[in-house]
């Protein structure tokens, strides 16, 4: 995560309200590839909209390989001036003596929001805004080591895109200064810097990290350009092909050791040039289209941005203005969805999703929370046709989007029904997405419910490397150990039923086996959890009794109670949504009564308890 995002992430509520001037006039430009919103005027707008355009085809010329368009859109807004600005963005930025942001690039699973002034000042006023772009377009690029990623976004942070050329590379008195001032990382710790390293979290190990990441990438493109040589495609393609990134680098770049002899000579030495280039492709602005925005439409985008920005109590209020006049504004009605939903209120979120997918069909967004939101819990037989016609609905509008295909994938995979559909749609969530290390994991449960263990395992286990903290990590550790565990399983089945229609063709007593024919295997009691796909359910926990360490408790769901065993309560992993849980919870006093989603594996016997995996305790 960048110094930048780093602040941004840090996101706080605040009680100021922003309040709308009446005489104030909105109007949105929409370009083939970003929305822009303004209270500007329509010159401002399109300049603004030929920026970014102009911005996206230099990308695409420096990045021709790359996929420049996300999955979700690109939504900027466009402010003229520091107090309206200031209403929009984020609360810790609101104190007095805080840094003065010129825009900020905020992004999320389903949306891409810019935020910008048009009054802007300094030499870069829109640099967070190129180093998120940058960050934007490589994501999909999982094989890319951390010190490359942030190197290439520092490097192109401070682009000038002008009428007739384009700047590049421009040298950062900010990163000089700090390189000349500290002692460079050695190359071989810079190349292996990862999201769990220190240097990547810690403020003043992270600077160095930036800073170095910057001025190695910066002399390579250099000495590329001079040399007329390609060492960092060179090094992309090795790690493409799983070679280490400390051997790729001495492949690619030569001895490290002089390698960083020579970067050390470079950061001291005082001349730095920069690239330019012809400017891309002209922009045909006639392609754009320009509309006033009626003001409930303008708050409605405004609130939108206030909630993904953590400024929630000013989102509410300006949602709640929208809807006293204009009460089938389809937007505040998924806003109010997004809001609900974050802070735990699930069944809230639902009803209002679903008024938004009634009253405009053509929003995806609308579609998607709202089957997502209910695929979540626990869905009525009656309402199960609605939600798959909303997921199918989503993918329909927005066949980019990702997110909608993995839901699918799950939906249909919790219901053990059209796997083969389900398996398609998990895989290509993934290749809209490589980099996400849920999407890999939803394909391998997937195949574990298509009874493909072994798939699975594959599947997990070349997604390890994308766990980007020490959780994510566990998690995938904890299922892959459970993958392994489920393809042993089959496969001892496999050997089992071999061997019994081996005896059955010797004896001539069995002349063919089929699974009804084969004698079920003893319960599994004890100590011993069962081996199998895993499955959730939601419901209230009820009859919970312990036998130290041993638990069993009932989930009571509309239609079902579901008998639940664990060998050693310790073992269950526990956790919350919006429900507040002790530290020191104690499983055997304190569940009781509590509505809650498990995760839980069948027991080979039907008339035993499934062994439970997970408590998500509810509000």
């Amino acid at each position: 995560m960048t110094r930048r995002l780093l602040l941004l992430a840090i996101l706080f509520a605040t009680g100021l309200a922003p309040a709308r001037d009446k005489t104030e006039s909105w109007l949105q430009v929409r370009t083939p590839h970003f929305l822009i919103v303004t209270n500007g005027s329509e010159k401002q707008g399109r300049r603004v909209a030929d920026q970014f355009e102009r911005m996206r085809a230099v990308f695409q010329k420096l990045f021709p390989h790359l996929q420049i368009d996300p999955d979700s859109p690109i939504i900027v807004l466009a402010i003229k001036d520091e107090k309206d600005f200031r209403a929009l963005e984020p609360a810790e930025y609101l104190a007095k003596g805080q840094l003065k942001l010129g825009g900020l690039f905020l992004r999320s699973q389903d949306k891409n929001y810019v935020l910008m002034r048009l009054d802007a000042e300094g030499d870069h006023p829109y640099a967070v805004i190129y180093h998120e772009y940058t960050h934007l377009l490589t994501s999909k690029a999982d094989w890319m080591p951390l010190w490359m990623n942030e190197g290439l976004a520092e490097f192109y942070q401070n682009t000038d895109i002008r009428e007739k050329d384009v700047a590049l590379g421009q040298a950062s008195p900010e990163n000089l200064e700090l390189l000349r001032q500290n002692r460079l990382l050695p190359l071989p710790a810079l190349f292996t810097v990862d999201h769990n390293s220190p240097y990547y979290h810690e403020e003043n190990k992270g600077s160095i990290f930036y800073a170095e990441s910057w001025a190695l990438t910066y002399y390579l493109y250099q000495k590329n350009y001079q040399n007329k040589t390609q060492s960092l495609i060179d090094y992309a393609q090795l790690l493409e092909q799983n070679v280490d990134p400390v051997t790729a680098a001495t492949r690619a770049f030569g001895d490290l050791k002089q390698l960083q002899s020579t970067l050390e000579g470079y950061v001291r030495q005082g001349n730095y040039t920069y690239f330019k280039m012809a400017n891309a492709n002209e922009v045909d602005d006639s392609t754009f289209q320009v509309k006033g925005l009626a003001a409930t439409d303008a708050d409605a985008v405004r609130a939108d941005f206030l909630a993904y920005n953590g400024r929630t109590a000013d989102a509410r209020a300006l949602i709640d203005h929208i809807l006293q006049e204009d009460r089938g504004n389809v937007s505040a009605h998924e806003t109010m969805g997004f809001l609900e939903f974050h802070q735990g209120h699930r069944e809230e979120a639902k009803k209002w999703l679903a008024q938004a997918v009634k009253l405009d069909s053509q929003s995806y967004l609308a579609h998607y929370y709202y089957a997502a939101m209910s695929a979540n819990g626990v869905v009525a037989p009656e309402d199960e046709a609605q939600v798959e016609s909303s997921f199918r609905a989503c993918i329909k509008l927005n066949p980019s989007f990702g997110p909608a295909y993995n839901g699918l994938a799950i939906f249909l995979a919790h219901r053990h029904r059209d796997l083969n559909e389900a398996r398609m749609m998990a895989l290509t969530a993934v290749q809209l997405d490589p980099a996400n290390l849920s999407y890999r994991l939803n394909t391998a449960s997937v195949l574990l419910e298509m009874e493909r263990g072994k798939d699975a395992v594959t599947v997990i286990r070349n997604a390890m490397h994308l766990a980007k903290t020490p959780e994510e990590e566990t998690s995938a550790q904890n299922f892959l150990q459970h993958a392994e565990e489920y393809a042993q399983m089959q496969e001892q089945r496999r050997q089992y039923d071999d061997q019994i229609k081996a005896e059955g063709r010797s004896t001539g007593v069995v002349t063919s086996v089929t699974e009804g024919d084969i004698v079920p295997r003893p319960a599994l009691t004890g100590q011993v959890p069962p081996k199998g796909p895993h499955r959730f359910l939601v419901g209230v926990l009820r009859n919970v009794h312990c036998d130290n360490p041993a638990v069993d408790l009932k989930l009571v769901s509309p239609g079902k109670t579901l008998n639940l065993h664990n060998g050693n309560y310790y073992k269950i992993e526990y956790s919350s949504l919006g429900a507040k849980i002790s530290s020191d919870l104690n499983p055997c006093q304190d569940l009781e009564g509590r509505p809650a989603k498990v995760e839980y594996v069948e027991a080979a016997d039907k008339g035993s308890a499934a062994w439970v995996l997970g408590i998500e305790i509810h509000k």
